[in-house]
């Protein structure tokens, strides 16, 4: 990913943290120089340093992740046009938006304890919101319908490209702007860059 320095974020607790909130990435591989993505919810295991997801067995892309297999996932967090009428000094348009990258090797799960552990993990994660939190209960057929991936972290590299680059007015502006929209991406976005 293309970072310029004022837009680099290396503190892993932030970018964990931007994980946690956002934790729907795009699974990127590559099998004989053709890409391949899905869009799965990931568990972020800071104690184990992985990523944690599962596949349908039906998805082909689980076969790229044989061997010494690499993978890329994205993960991206509020994002939004930003348009130079906003600013106080002249500019151009421009989007801000923040990303986390994180690569690793990557290996597949096929036994139906370590699979039921993710779905486990993962319903209890987005359940966890719920009045009454479904409560898993899988029987080995229908584990064996879908494929645990486990990816060892071993580069994380994130982008918050919040305005850093144009002055105190200027950013202002912007958060101003965005949290006259009402949207909570845009919310969400305008108490990042008041945050930075």
């Amino acid at each position: 990913m293309y970072i310029p320095e004022p837009f680099r974020e290396d503190d892993h607790e932030t970018l964990g943290a931007l994980v946690d909130r956002y934790p729907f990435g795009a699974l990127v591989s590559s099998r004989d120089g053709v890409p391949a993505a899905s869009h799965v919810p990931f568990i972020y295991d800071r104690q184990t340093h992985t990523l944690l997801a599962h596949v349908a067995r039906a998805n082909p892309q689980w076969r790229d992740f044989s061997g010494d297999a690499k993978a890329l996932v994205i993960f991206q967090g509020p994002h939004a046009y930003i348009s130079p009428s906003w600013y106080v000094d002249p500019g151009v348009p421009t989007w801000n938006y923040t990303a986390v990258h994180v690569y690793g090797a990557v290996r597949t799960l096929h036994d139906t304890a370590s699979v039921a552990d993710i779905v486990e993990r993962l319903t209890a994660r987005f359940e966890s919101t719920q009045e009454r939190p479904w409560q898993p209960s899988y029987d080995e057929p229908l584990l064996r319908e879908i494929v645990g991936i486990r990816i060892e972290i071993g580069r994380i590299e994130g982008k918050l490209k919040l305005s850093q680059n144009r002055s105190a007015r200027d950013r202002a502006a912007v958060v101003a702007q965005l949290e006259a929209s009402g949207s909570d991406n845009d919310s969400a976005l305008a108490s990042l860059m008041k945050h930075r």
